[in-house]
This record gives C-alpha cells, structure tokens and sequence, in this order.
C-alpha cells in the first residue's frame, strides 16, 4: 500500500497532537514502493525531507514544507532460532510495545524494560531507546533500510550504528538520508532480569515471581503512574536528555545540592537527572497558556489542548535557561524539533 498526499495534515502522526501540515506526504508499506517512488520522482531531490516514525518523538514548531516519508511497513518474523537466542526481525512500521509484548509472550528476554515506550520498531535504532536499565542497541542484531542518496536498499551491523545514549548513526549522518524499513533483534530465551533501576525490583515483588510477565507489567504500572497518557494529553515523553558531565563536575553540584542524583557513566564522566534539575529550578507542574510541565514528571512537558509547535519550543527554552542560571549546565532536548 502506498499513500501520496498534498497538504497534509500530521495532527494524527504526532503525539503532542500539534496542528501542522506537510507540503507533501509518502508512505508505504514494502521497501519496494519506496524504491519505486524515488526513482520515478526525481523533483522530490529538491525539496527538504523528513522521515516519520510513530511521531512519539517529535515537535512541528509549523508546517513542514518538503516531503514527509512515512515507513509503515508491517510484520514480526522469526529468523532463526538456537538454544539460547532467538533472532526476530520487525517491520519499521510495527508498534513498538506490540512487538516487545509479542518477545515477551514468546518467553524471549532484553525488551521487556523498554515496555510501553510509544512510537514505532524503525524509530527505535534512531534514538536507540531506553528505560529502567535497558537500551535497545544491547539486542539489536542489524538494522535495514533504504538509502535514498544512493537509492538502493543498505544495511548495517549494530557495530556500525555508532549507538550511544539516546544517539545513533541515524541522527547525524545518515539523518533522513537512510529510511529504516526493518530490524532484526537478537534476544535471550534464558535472560539475566533488570531490576535493579528505580522501582521496578518492588514493584515486581508485589506481583508474583520474577518473570518477563511480571516485569513488563510492573514497567507498565510505573510508567502509567508517573507520566501522562497520549491519548488524554498531548506529549512527547522525556523532552530532555539527562545531561552527561565531567565527574569533577557533578562533585562540584553536590557540594552546593548534597541530593542531586548521580549517575556514573565512565571513570571521567557521570549523568545528572534532568527531572530534578527542572524541578529544583521550579518548573515542574508548571503552566503557561497551553504548555506546561507535568505535575509527576519534569522531564514531560505537554500540551493541554490548543499549543502550537512554537508555544512548546518557546517554553522549553525558558526551562532550559532556568536550569543553566541556577546549575551551569546545558539541557538537550531529547526530542527532534522540526
């Protein structure tokens, strides 16, 4: 299936529920209509691109006027399978949380953290997500694609991918040059059991044995107890990244906040939470006009119903100077502003 629409509108295809239009608007469903599309439609060379996952990561700040491609390629298949691992490969265009439940259901370990998280299989590697102690580039096996400069269908081992925290290959210079249209995952059939991140150890406790079961439920509890739904208002998850500093650093920010939380990165290098760095410079719960800081999470900004893309921007610009005159450090938005 293929779909070629002028002017339109991508109210559906983001999570903040902004109001915005795309000039022009592909998707497709096999690699081969992509395929087809870039080679019958050279004008599209001259127009700014953009490739559109779930949207769940995503702020339209106004229209975009270039081409938006969309991959909504279907499906979940086994590719092989051994003793201990079991190798799936999804399409880009699958749900994210239907696949991990589709891995956990099959008894198949490494996702199951990752429970919840919106947005679609190709947008994974992208951002290569993460949540209670799990990253998704620690079960991807390869990741496939179409490269739309060379116009022909590539592939990339996860060693290539350059994944880091909350960054990929597929960010810098493959970004909206290379459309992911599937990836292939290798996951434990006997895996080793995350617990150890927030409240995920407890929460399971309360639920029963220790099982994949179990923690996908007790991530989607804290999950739904902490952040708010799509559905009922308008989000993009953590909008911050939680900034990575000098160890000499975040000692120095102790000293002045003995309860800032810190997170070890390396020997040279440790990881602040951007959550309580906007709360404790006073901006969590907070609301201007259509935008505001979740109440439960200030790393969550959202939209209460009629924000624009710039409204949005604009307020988090003001958090992000918030926390540099009150810390010195520097938030990066985690999400794509487009």
């Amino acid at each position: 299936m293929i779909r070629f629409s002028e002017n339109y509108a991508l109210t559906p295809h983001n999570t903040f529920g902004l109001k915005a239009r795309a000039r022009y608007f592909f998707e497709f469903t096999e690699t081969e209509d992509l395929q087809t599309f870039v080679s019958s439609n050279e004008s599209w060379n001259n127009l700014p691109l953009f490739v559109l996952g779930g949207g769940s990561n995503v702020l339209f700040r106004d229209d975009f006027e270039g081409l938006v491609i969309h991959p909504n390629i279907p499906g979940i298949f086994k590719v092989k399978e051994d003793r201990q691992y079991v190798w799936f490969e999804a399409g880009a265009g699958e749900v994210w949380d239907d696949f991990v439940k589709y891995c956990v259901d099959f008894g198949a370990g490494g996702v199951e953290n990752l429970s919840q998280i919106p947005g679609s299989v190709g947008a994974a590697p992208v951002q290569n997500i993460g949540a209670y102690g799990q990253e998704v580039s620690h079960v991807i096996e390869r990741v496939k694609g179409f490269d739309l400069q060379q116009k022909m269908p590539v592939e990339f081992p996860a060693s290539a991918c350059e994944f880091a925290y909350r960054d990929s290959l597929f960010k810098k210079e493959l970004k909206n040059r290379v459309v992911i249209t599937s990836v292939i995952f290798k996951l434990d059939k006997f895996p080793e059991f995350n617990l150890a991140y927030g409240q995920v150890e407890e929460k399971v406790n309360t639920l029963g044995e220790v099982s994949l079961q179990n923690i996908r439920k007790a991530v989607i509890e804290i999950r739904a107890s902490k952040l708010p739904d799509v559905n009922e208002l308008g989000n993009a998850g953590s909008f911050f990244k939680n900034p990575v500093v000098t160890v000499e650093f975040a000692e120095k920010i102790r000293e002045r906040f003995p309860e800032v939380p810190v997170y070890p990165v390396n020997e040279k290098e440790a990881k602040l939470a951007a959550g309580w760095l906007i709360e404790k410079a006073g901006w969590k719960g907070r609301r201007e006009g259509n935008v505001g800081v979740h109440e439960k999470q200030a790393l969550v900004l959202v939209n209460y119903g009629n924000a624009t893309g710039k409204e949005v921007f604009n307020f988090s610009e003001k958090i992000r100077q918030a926390v540099w005159e009150k810390f010195g450090v520097q938030l990066e938005r985690e999400v794509n502003c487009i």
